[in-house]
């Protein structure tokens, strides 16, 4: 399985803060591989304690279904959805803030955000992205 690498994970997470620092929010942002372990992740001061896990959650979600957790939330309580959730312990948050990473058409990982408003999460995470030059999409 191909994923992002320490040093990708690390340029991602740069570029991301440098983006919640320029919208002044208070957020973390958190890298997972493609099963939603995590790489890393960053917590900014002040913000609130849950944001860390929500980040992750919200990346595995992404990285689970290969989409924007954001095109997730409308499908959240369905069988297959509650079901996965679940199963990763309630470690799943199909809301908006995480992207896909993929290179060369496949998926590598995932980075998600928490702590902004769901459009500040997702502009945290695909100012990542862009930072490595990897994609959102196969």
């Amino acid at each position: 399985m191909a994923t992002l690498t320490l040093a990708e994970a690390e340029t991602i997470l740069a570029a991301a803060k440098a983006k919640v620092f320029e919208m002044g929010a208070k957020m973390s942002v958190s890298v997972v591989d493609p099963r939603g372990d995590l790489i890393g992740m960053f917590r900014t001061d002040g913000a609130p304690w849950r944001t860390p896990a929500i980040s992750r959650a919200k990346a595995v979600s992404s990285a689970c279904f290969g989409r924007p957790s954001g095109e997730l939330t409308d499908n959240a309580m369905s069988p297959v959805f509650r079901g996965m959730m679940a199963m990763e312990g309630g470690h799943m948050i199909p809301g908006q803030g995480a992207l896909p990473v993929y290179r060369d058409g496949e998926l590598v990982g995932a980075v998600g955000g928490s702590g902004g408003t769901a459009q500040q999460d997702e502009d945290s995470a695909q100012a990542g992205i862009d930072a490595v030059g990897l994609k959102t999409s196969a």
